[in-house]
């Protein structure tokens, strides 16, 4: 099945330059769907799950052999820009052979997790842009998803924000004079290769609805090309709820869309910040209210087809996030977090104009990473066992997705 795809005139040169185009009038985003409903999502039968089942016995085995029947993302993450091609094409024409739609993570940008848990990446931007080249040439004309690198946008080397916060990902490697334009330059080089193919959707990181706010992220999202995309994903690897991931991605929505076509600035836009009260969910129609006033004052009219849609990962977000019973040095409520559950199974099927689809970006039972909440280790104190690396099976952690799963999952 095809995805009709919003059409952008290619743009070249720096950041800069794209934010003038912006700036300066850039059509807005088209009407086509992307995702329509009814689009049979891919689901990998030779997926890492699906490996990890194999070296597995008894109830882990049945767990992992139940999560590999659902639809998730495959990650890319390496390799030469032949490599990527490779991987990606294996992908793709596998999925097409099944009629089904695969969802693709790029993972490659130099600085990625600014060298946390999941560090690696490209080494320069010539790297980066070559295996992003190679990326797309594996795509081709066949359909796909790309969620385009989960934490690109979040976590920025040497960034100076909206507000005029130098962020704390200041890498001594990269030069702090160039390494953020770098960043973006890099993304809208992926943006403008992923678009110019011809049934590809691509979206960028939103981050999620307890991090950035709303005029940070448009922000940056605008810098990043999000124009030219198909829109944006949130809650990738993360535990927040959709239900707020869904106010929380219009919002966006609509300060991208205020900012870009009316007097309004992208630094007024509402958020879970304020007027809202982010610890209180009753409190968000307050920034509904400011959105529907900031139509109103400007004469713009909300149009969801011409709008930045988005993508909400709902692979362990079923509970929501963890709120620690114990003491740490830091909880790190992001990692490895116990008794979390499945969230909404992935599909295209929303009810909601602006939402694309709900999928599973980080793939459940793979961990985040060896979690020492501020301690020596080696142990997870919050567990009392090492946890695996990041990206490797999580017997506990699958066991556990599951027994919470909301709504809940049977074989």
């Amino acid at each position: 099945m095809t995805f009709p795809h919003h059409r952008r005139a290619t743009a070249a040169g720096t950041a800069a330059a794209f934010v003038a185009m912006a700036l300066a009038g850039a059509p807005a985003f088209a009407a086509d769907e992307v995702l329509p409903p009814g689009s049979e999502l891919w689901t990998n039968p030779a997926s890492t799950t699906l490996e990890a089942a194999a070296a597995l016995e008894g109830d882990a085995r049945a767990d992992a052999l139940l999560l590999g029947s659902f639809p998730s993302a495959t990650w890319i993450n390496g390799g030469t820009p032949n490599e990527a091609k490779r991987d990606v094409k294996r992908v793709v024409s596998a999925a097409h052979a099944a009629d089904e739609v695969p969802v693709l993570v790029a993972y490659n940008i130099p600085f990625r997790d600014c060298a946390q848990y999941s560090a690696g990446g490209a080494t320069t931007p010539a790297e980066y842009t070559a295996w992003i080249d190679g990326f797309a040439k594996g795509i081709g004309n066949k359909d796909a998803v790309v969620i385009l690198e989960p934490d690109g946008l979040g976590i920025i080397p040497w960034y100076t924000t909206i507000n005029g916060q130098l962020e704390w990902c200041q890498p001594d490697e990269a030069d702090a004079a160039t390494a953020a334009d770098e960043r973006f330059a890099m993304l809208n080089h992926a943006v403008d290769a992923f678009a110019a193919l011809p049934n590809t959707a691509v979206y960028l990181d939103g981050t999620h609805s307890a991090w950035l706010g709303v005029g940070d992220v448009a922000d940056r999202l605008i810098t990043a090309g999000v124009e030219r995309a198909d829109g944006f994903f949130l809650n990738v690897s993360n535990y927040e709820t959709t239900e707020r991931q869904q106010k929380y991605g219009t919002w966006i929505s609509d300060c991208i869309n205020l900012d870009l076509n009316s007097w309004w600035q992208r630094e007024w836009c509402g958020s879970q910040y304020y007027p809202a009260n982010p610890s209180d969910f009753s409190t968000w129609e307050l920034t509904d209210a400011a959105y529907d006033q900031a139509y109103a004052d400007t004469g713009l009219q909300r149009d969801p087809d011409a709008q930045a849609h988005f993508v909400i990962d709902t692979s362990r977000n079923g509970v929501g996030p963890w709120t620690p019973t114990a003491v740490h040095p830091d909880p790190q409520v992001w990692c490895n977090p116990p008794d979390r559950g499945l969230g909404l199974r992935p599909t295209a099927d929303t009810g909601d104009p602006l939402i694309d689809a709900y999928l599973w970006v980080k793939v459940p039972g793979e961990s985040d990473g060896e979690c020492l909440r501020g301690t020596a280790g080696p142990e997870d104190p919050e567990r009392g066992i090492v946890d695996p690396a990041a990206g490797q099976w999580f017997v506990e952690m699958a066991d556990e997705l599951i027994a919470n799963a909301v709504p809940p999952v049977s074989p």
